[in-house]
């Protein structure tokens, strides 16, 4: 069994690795400059933060038309036009996306009465008719087909 008690060669490995890491010296760092001095703003010249435009709803209809309308005609281009207009791109996109399309006409209205029922019904009724033949012609056919085939 091997002397626990040992430690020769383990003693003077650690002697040399500590001998090898000599402490290095630290880097010096300048000074800190010092914070300039602030002066205190006096309460009468803050100014309040501003609200967010709102714009109406023909306000917007009409820059809308007018971005169009410089676009089309060749005046500038599109990133221009917006901000001529005075609106972010992406104010431009949502408006467009909200906007009513003028050159569409609301579609009409099927009035409801008597007469949309009686048509109903009477659609109703065709469809089961039309049911009813069908079935009577797979029927048929089935039978046509299974005679051929010696399965009756």
């Amino acid at each position: 069994m091997a002397d626990e008690s040992n430690t020769g060669p383990i003693a003077a490995a650690a002697e040399t690795n500590a001998e090898v890491k000599a402490p290095k010296s630290k880097k010096t760092r300048s000074p800190r400059r010092p914070k300039a001095a602030v002066e205190p703003v006096p309460a009468q010249s803050k100014v309040p933060a501003a609200k967010p435009r709102r714009y109406s709803e023909e306000e917007r209809n009409e820059k809308l038309k007018l971005i169009e309308t410089h676009v089309t005609e060749g005046k500038s281009t599109l990133k221009d036009a917006i901000g001529s207009a005075g609106i972010s791109e992406q104010t431009y996109y949502q408006w467009k996306r909200t906007a009513k399309p003028a050159g569409k006409k609301p579609e009409k209205t099927v009035p409801t009465g008597g007469d949309e029922l009686a048509d109903f019904v009477r659609l109703d009724e065709e469809n089961q008719r039309l049911r009813k033949l069908l079935a009577e012609k797979l029927r048929a056919e089935n039978a046509d087909l299974r005679k051929r085939l010696g399965l009756d």
